[in-house]
């Protein structure tokens, strides 16, 4: 429902009187003038939201609700835009944020649809009012108390990501998280009734009542009757039976005496059907009346939540950019924000060091996006249709002629498909500065001037009502307490009014209810009337604005009067005068030029006449619009070597990281090899000191062994004479070494004293003696043992 009325706009701040109006007599003549037109049928803001196509817009955001009950308040509430505070605003935002982030984090697997509301209220009203629930609502009911238990897991897991998440989703959730979920009620509902509808006991006695049934022919009356022909009042039937029904065409409907007891069992069955049905539902209608209220409250919530998700679902779908919004206060002329919230930090420098009034990179208008995919979906589904008739053509071997001609127009869909997918809608973008008050648009019809306005338009509303911008980041965007717009042909043919005099009355009716929080979009402003006057006019009614009217105002026109004005912004739609065609882009800055003369001579217009019009135009109009021509090709230059600029700087970024990862990966890489390093040189590094040692030991005992026969042979040196039986030397060798190695176990040793282990065939130091036990603890190297006397032997006293 359309729910619209002046009455309850409040503007924060109301015109002043016409006394206290500074203007110039030609534009106080012209306020005078539009305030006494009458006032048109429609008020100027439902009028104006029926011109920017509102309508569509609304049924678009509402096609992504799950249930009815959400399509049919979604509606309702973007069709209140009018009615929306700023406050509100914010708050509808931060609910759309939350349950964008709550989409992403359950993997965009929030469905509603599954969720049959209007069975749900149906089963409310019903069993509040007294009547017996049925299957179907009961279904329906414990579908809902299912849907909401499943939600609550779901957000209660989004919530454990990070704190922010839990406190954005907690004003968005805190009903469903509350709500109480009766689980015996649902295992009633679902104990008793099927998907069906229908319980157990109740499908048996239905199934009971189908075998009756087939038994017979057919069902008159509900009673089974068999159809014979050719019985008349004065021929009978071939078999004993009733009567119930007789024709002459159509034949007779007889029932058989003998199928009379078949009847009346099929009567019994179902009767039976009628109260088995009567009393499961009359059972579970007594639960559900204890738990309507709680009912009730899921249903709300879950609409309102599916509310919420269908303004996500949209901004998801089409790419929108979370709005910077802003309340604008005027104070002492000056223009101060109030903003709330954050945007992302990904903007360009450029944007972010000025301050702007409206700031939309890349922005679409909504319709012409919508349309544009809707149609690119339908081409992708036609060729995947195509291709499946094709495989199963082939895979049944059916006639080749048609398979080839499905092949040439599978071909032609995917050609048809690729240039959908490179005639993408033209973004457009809109970057007002701050102190702007009125914004000239000029350019070619057909050129994208009307859309632009209606895209500022829309963002605006959709904005104020929630919505996500369909533009790139970051956007911005100022809280409009209301849009007015005068856009199209308005000839009335009701109140004789022609097309200037349409435009100029609702021009008059904007001119009076918009304050400076509007925003007033103005297409052709001047047009239908002597170019002349129409652009004095024009002039003059966007002065009125500038001085005291909206806080902003777009306007398109094809005045050269009102491009050069130094009040108003100057911008024009790019044409492209090599192919003769609007490239749908806006030059900020520079005033509009005519393109007629140059487009003429383009396409091969006598040059005689070429060369009059020129001579009409008058050399200064030429010179104006050749300095507006190298202003365009100086615009056009700079756009060129900015974008240049900004691919030369993603590029010095990407191989600057890459430079940086390479520098990581040469550091990693370094400090793997000196810890392998490390680790090789400590491996040998133990080779090596067990290696010599081996070699030291084999050494020393090779010492030992030669200091032992060296010793023998002084003996027997020292000896006067041989004797007569000598021993051998090895035993004088092996004596001579059991006198050097005295038995510590029949010497007393003392600490410090220089010890041989057999068992280690290294020599030891004496650390510590523990006669009562009969041990000594030795070193040798960093080893500390503790052995029995009898393992180790004196090899050298330490003198004392």
């Amino acid at each position: 429902m359309l729910r619209l009325s002046t009455t309850t706009l409040s503007p924060l701040v109301s015109h002043p009187p016409l006394s206290g109006l500074h203007l110039r007599p030609r534009c106080r003549r012209l306020v005078l003038r539009l305030r006494a037109l009458p006032a048109p049928e429609a008020s100027p803001s439902a009028r104006s939201l029926r011109l920017l196509e509102w309508g569509k817009v609304c049924d678009a955001v509402a096609s992504f609700a799950g249930t009815a009950h959400g399509r049919e308040a979604t509606k309702t509430q973007l069709w209140e835009v009018e009615d929306v505070s700023y406050e509100q605003s914010r708050r509808l935002l931060e609910e759309t944020g939350a349950a964008v982030r709550l989409i992403d984090s359950a993997g965009g697997g929030i469905d509603f649809s599954g969720l049959d509301t209007v069975m749900v209220e149906s089963a409310i009203h019903g069993v509040s009012g007294g009547a017996v629930i049925k299957g179907q609502e009961a279904m329906a009911v414990v579908s809902l108390m299912l849907f909401v238990e499943s939600l609550q897991v779901t957000i209660k897991a989004a919530m454990k990501q990070d704190e922010d998440s839990h406190e954005r989703l907690m004003s968005l959730t805190e009903t469903i998280l509350d709500a109480d979920i009766n689980k015996s009620l649902a295992k009633s509902i679902q104990d008793v009734i099927d998907d069906d509808g229908s319980s157990p006991e109740l499908r048996r006695y239905r199934e009971q009542v189908q075998v009756l049934e087939s038994r017979e022919v057919c069902i008159v009356n509900g009673r089974c009757c068999i159809k014979v022909t050719g019985v008349t009042g004065d021929k009978s039937s071939p078999f004993d039976g009733l009567l119930l029904s007789s024709g002459t065409d159509a034949g007779s409907m007889v029932e058989p005496i003998v199928a009379v007891p078949l009847n009346d069992e099929l009567q019994q069955a179902r009767a039976l059907v009628a109260k088995a049905e009567l009393d499961a539902l009359s059972k579970l209608t007594d639960k559900i009346l204890l738990e309507l209220d709680n009912i009730q409250i899921l249903l709300q919530a879950t609409v309102e939540l599916d509310k919420v998700a269908a303004r996500a679902k949209y901004s998801i779908a089409y790419d929108g950019t979370y709005p910077d919004l802003y309340l604008p206060n005027l104070v002492n002329g000056t223009v101060s924000t109030a903003t709330g919230g954050s945007i992302s930090t990904t903007s360009s420098a450029h944007l972010s060091k000025k301050a702007w009034k409206l700031c939309m990179p890349n922005a679409y208008h909504p319709l012409l996006l919508q349309q544009h995919q809707e149609n690119l979906h339908r081409a992708k589904k036609d060729v995947a249709s195509a291709t499946a008739e094709i495989r199963r053509r082939r895979i049944y071997g059916q006639d080749n002629v048609e398979e080839d001609q499905l092949a040439s127009d599978l071909d032609l869909m995917k050609i048809r498909v690729s240039q959908m997918e490179k005639d993408h809608p033209v973004p457009v973008d809109f970057f007002i500065a701050e102190e702007t008050t009125v914004l000239v648009i000029t350019g070619p019809n057909t050129g994208g001037k009307t859309i632009s306005l209606k895209t500022v338009g829309l963002a605006s509303l959709m904005a104020k009502i929630g919505l996500y911008i369909l533009a790139s980041e970051p956007v911005k965007i100022p809280w409009f307490n209301a849009v007015y717009a005068d856009i199209g042909d308005e000839q009335s043919l009701t109140q004789s009014l022609s097309t200037f005099s349409g435009h100029l009355k609702q021009i008059g009716a904007i001119r009076t209810q918009s304050t400076s929080q509007s925003l007033v979009l103005l297409d052709e402003v001047g047009a239908g009337t002597n170019p002349l006057e129409g652009a004095a006019l024009g002039m003059s009614l966007l002065e009125s604005f500038a001085e005291d009217g909206s806080f902003l105002t777009l306007a398109t026109t094809h005045h050269g009067e009102l491009k050069t004005n130094d009040l108003f912004e100057n911008a024009c739609m790019e044409f492209d005068e090599d192919n003769l065609k609007p490239t749908f882009r806006i030059l900020w800055g520079i005033p509009g030029r005519s393109n007629a003369i140059n487009i003429a001579e383009r396409l091969g217009l006598p040059s005689d006449i070429i060369e009059s019009s020129r001579q009409l135009l008058g050399t200064a109009g030429a010179e104006i619009n050749a300095l507006i021509m190298d202003m365009e090709n100086f615009k056009q230059q700079y756009q060129h070597h900015l974008q240049e600029a900004q691919y030369y700087l993603v590029q010095s970024k990407e191989l600057h990281n890459n430079l940086e990862v390479a520098q990581k990966n040469i550091i990693d890489h370094t400090s793997a090899q000196r810890k392998r390093k490390a680790r090789v040189i400590s491996e040998y590094a133990v080779m090596a000191r067990s290696i010599i040692r081996k070699k030291f030991q084999q050494f020393r005992e090779s010492a030992i062994a030669k200091r032992v026969l060296k010793e023998e042979k002084a003996v027997q040196n020292d000896k006067p004479e041989r004797l007569k039986d000598p021993e051998p030397t090895s035993t004088l060798a092996v004596k001579k070494a059991q006198n050097t190695n005295i038995s510590m176990a029949t010497t007393t040793e003392e600490v410090g004293d220089l010890v041989y282990v057999p068992k280690l065939k290294n020599e030891a130091t004496v650390v510590k003696i523990d006669s009562s036990k009969n041990e000594v603890q030795v070193q040798a190297g960093i080893m500390k043992l503790k052995l029995k006397f009898k393992d180790v032997k004196i090899q050298k006293r330490i003198s004392r």
